[in-house]
């Protein structure tokens, strides 16, 4: 209630006209505006982003796709080369998506950061179970290779290159994708390689494979190469693919010209390639497990693992690794300074009180001598991370058995020279190695085994020095011709 200017009440309305009602309206209009725009607003920006991004990946209608699974020694060597795979095929600006089919059992750490650092797009999926896992010549690292097999679970894609994780790619191979319903590289001449082909996925195959797995296809080594080659077994004699010109997709099965799965076999034999069948796009490194590119001892052995880590370094980078080495550097160069300054009381060790048991001695301290220079060049290997750069892993290694054979020396009085021997041997092999300068591998392989020649004698002198541990030259007394009084040289 209010009162007029003449003191008689009335009530309170808009026929008073004091706030206009169309003012207010206007008003209220604003406010409403306000508080969608700033109570909705990030809401509704954060959706319009998912769609978009969802729009985005509707409009690539191909894939490449690769296959993640726990269980092995090297999981996290294999998860690295993923990573580094999708990011060069990113940096490669490829018109498709880059799928992970990873196992349930992936740790989901690793998933975010291939979704979210990398841009892939992870399907999650239970292990197919391997029904050929009790064949004799199985190899239990290929026990779970048939969730390649989930390829062709991907319908809602054209195409798929499905791809092993040790492919280097060189350029963009988008033209794959107008490929029949499989194709594939025949490195071997009669047995096509599963490390890259190209698919249409198809409910009706996928669900034909899993049948075909229950009642016992044949398969040669129990593993992804010898299910798909027995599934395919006419692909020899289909003809070549080449890319139509005006992009259209092609039908049936093709066998692909080399250069999409070019062997780095080939490349050793003459340092350099030399593949006239289709463009050399694709790298790939089959054969022994342990000499994968990602491995710093890999390289000089093979070459082309140092071009696998320039594509690390470009897109990934070592920061997972840079700390453990920094650390182990600083560990090493500690040790060397240390042992040094404490040369003379490390010394001591050579002399006893007692005249008793000095040939039990003598044995248990040549044991231990022996096995200090053996750790000393074994130790270091081991725990350094597998995946850094060739070149630091290498320093790191001669400067961990380098400090860790200075103890034996310090400690034993070793000779410096004969320890060191074989330390100078592996120094001079990188360097030989590593030369770039051959003309070929035939050269290459025979300067290493003349180097190796010409340094075997040397390194056994010195390896037999050490075994016999001779009085004189092993264990000196520092300043005097013979022990002090009361005391026993250990020998």
């Amino acid at each position: 209630m209010f009162e007029t200017h003449k003191g008689k009440p009335m009530a309170w309305s808009f026929r008073d006209r004091k706030i206009n009602p169309w003012l207010l309206r206007l008003l209220l209009l604003f406010i409403l505006a306000v508080y969608k725009t700033t109570a909705y607003g990030e809401i509704r920006t954060q959706h319009q982003q998912q769609e978009q991004q969802q729009d985005q990946r509707q409009r690539h209608r191909n894939a490449y796709a690769t296959m993640m699974y726990m269980g092995t020694p090297r999981d996290y060597e294999f998860y690295v080369a993923i990573r580094v795979m999708i990011r060069s095929l990113a940096r490669l600006h490829v018109d498709a998506d880059l799928v992970v089919i990873a196992a349930v059992d992936v740790p989901l750490r690793w998933v975010h950061a291939l979704e979210q650092e990398d841009g892939a797009k992870v399907i999650r999926v239970e292990n197919v179970n391997n029904p050929y896992k009790n064949q004799d010549n199985f190899d239990r690292r290929f026990k779970l290779t048939l969730n390649k097999l989930y390829a062709w679970s991907l319908v809602d894609y054209d195409r798929v290159v499905m791809l092993d994780a040790d492919n280097l790619f060189l350029q963009n191979t988008d033209e794959l994708f107008q490929c029949g319903q499989f194709c594939a590289v025949f490195i071997n001449p009669c047995i096509f390689h599963t490390g890259l082909f190209v698919l249409q996925p198809s409910t009706v195959v996928f669900k034909d494979m899993l049948h075909q797995l229950d009642v016992g296809q044949d398969n040669p080594d129990g593993a992804d190469q010898g299910f798909i080659g027995g599934y395919f077994p006419d692909l020899l004699d289909k003809p070549m693919f080449y890319p139509p010109p005006n992009g259209t997709k092609l039908e049936g099965s093709y066998r692909l010209p080399l250069g999409y799965q070019m062997d780095a076999t080939y490349y050793y034999l003459r340092l350099r390639w030399n593949v006239p069948c289709g463009p050399n796009s694709v790298i790939t490194f089959p054969g022994a497990p342990w000499l994968k590119p990602w491995y710093w001892w890999s390289w000089p052995v093979l070459p082309l693992g140092l071009q696998w880590h320039e594509q690390r370094r470009q897109n990934l980078g070592y920061g997972a690794e840079i700390p453990m080495v920094f650390i182990q550097t600083l560990l090493y160069l500690g040790i060397i300074a240390v042992t040094r300054l404490a040369r003379p009381n490390l010394s001591k060790l050579c002399y006893r009180r007692t005249d008793k048991n000095i040939s039990l001695v003598h044995a248990g301290l040549k044991l231990l001598a022996i096995w200090s220079i053996l750790v000393a060049y074994v130790l270091p290997f081991f725990i350094i991370p597998c995946t850094i750069h060739p070149v630091v892993g290498w320093a790191v290694y001669l400067l961990g058995s380098f400090a860790l054979c200075s103890v034996a020396i310090n400690t034993f009085t070793l000779p410096l020279l004969h320890v060191l021997t074989p330390w100078l041997g592996m120094f001079g092999a990188l360097l030989v190695m590593a030369c770039p300068w051959y003309p070929d591998g035939v050269i290459r392989a025979l300067a290493v085994f003349g180097y190796a020649f010409c340094c075997a004698p040397f390194v056994w002198a010195s390896l037999v020095k050490v075994m016999t541990l001779e009085r004189e030259v092993f264990f000196p007394i520092l300043g005097e011709s013979s022990p002090p009084s009361g005391f026993n040289k250990l020998y």
